[in-house]
């Protein structure tokens, strides 16, 4: 639904754009008439979708490498990649907030939205260590290798559940840099946003505009108080309720990605799969499933 929705809200803002400049030459009276009638029901049409849009949930996700160097940054991209095409499978929009790689085609951080109300649902229990086992494409003795990346599954709250006081909120720019250093942009568009209360701080320079990198930086930010207000609240609760929240944690080791086994293991079921190759690709709901149901 949300997809439809996105797809219906990008055309009318292409339409409304379309409309715009043709208010710019007065000299077609006609036109200009018809063009202002049509811009005024366009903006009203923008708005009512916008309002839809905002009611569907959505989550954010964030993956970084650990301990492994390169292979640990070239493993948290294939995780990007396994979680994109899932999500592309489940035709759930997908949104980059910010990144940053490596020359090698690695990423060292990456964060992402993903709108859908079934995302949640479906993608709660992915938080928590991805271990790889496997020969990285730089060994030349043939040793398999262990890595690991972390992820970070954050429920993205709605206008009403954290309100942020401007007051408590350190906003520095910079310039955004890639790869190796060199400069994406050499004027400062990138942010870096710091909550003074909790010293939690997010950087975004993934756009070229300084207040989109803003206002994504604020989403990531507002997701993380979440997570740390619910954790809060969960560490006051005992028993089961409690258990399962553990499998949020993100220091907890969930599941191990064995390549010259072919075996994906979740520690937490004890139970594997195979084709490796074909899970990262996207074929993730099976493991999505039995992992959900083992909840229920």
């Amino acid at each position: 639904m949300s997809s439809d929705i996105e797809k219906e809200l990008a055309e009318i803002k292409k339409k409304i754009e379309t409309n715009q400049e043709l208010l710019k030459d007065p000299g077609n009276q006609e036109l200009f008439v018809l063009a202002e009638e049509e811009l005024k029901d366009l903006q009203e049409k923008e708005r009512d979708l916008q309002e839809q849009l905002n009611k569907v949930n959505a989550i954010i996700i964030e993956i970084r490498a650990g301990a492994g160097g390169e292979e640990a940054a070239l493993f948290a991209a294939d995780l990007f990649r396994m979680y994109t095409k899932y999500a592309q499978n489940q035709a759930w929009p997908v949104k980059i907030l910010n990144s940053q790689r490596t020359e090698l085609g690695g990423i060292k951080e990456i964060i992402f939205e993903i709108k859908n109300d079934n995302a949640w649902p479906k993608m709660k229990y992915e938080g928590g260590v991805h271990r790889v086992q496997r020969i990285p494409e730089t060994e030349k003795s043939g040793r398999i290798h262990t890595s690991t990346a972390t992820v970070a599954v954050l429920l993205k709250p709605k206008k009403a559940q954290i309100k942020i006081d401007p007051k408590d909120l350190r906003i520095d720019v910079y310039k955004s840099s890639g790869a190796g250093g060199q400069y994406v942009n050499k004027r400062e568009t990138a942010v870096r946003i710091t909550h003074l209360p909790t010293g939690l701080v997010v950087t975004c320079q993934n756009e070229r505009n300084l207040l989109q990198n803003k206002e994504n930086a604020l989403s990531v930010l507002e997701a993380r108080l979440l997570e740390k207000k619910q954790r809060e609240e969960d560490e006051k609760m005992s028993g089961k309720r409690k258990a399962q929240i553990g499998w949020a944690m993100r220091a907890e080791k969930i599941r191990t990605y064995n390549f010259p086994q072919d075996r994906i293991t979740d520690h937490r079921i004890r139970k594997s799969w195979h084709n490796i190759e074909k899970i990262i690709d996207g074929d993730l709901e099976p493991i999505i499933k039995t992992i959900a149901r083992s909840q229920a």
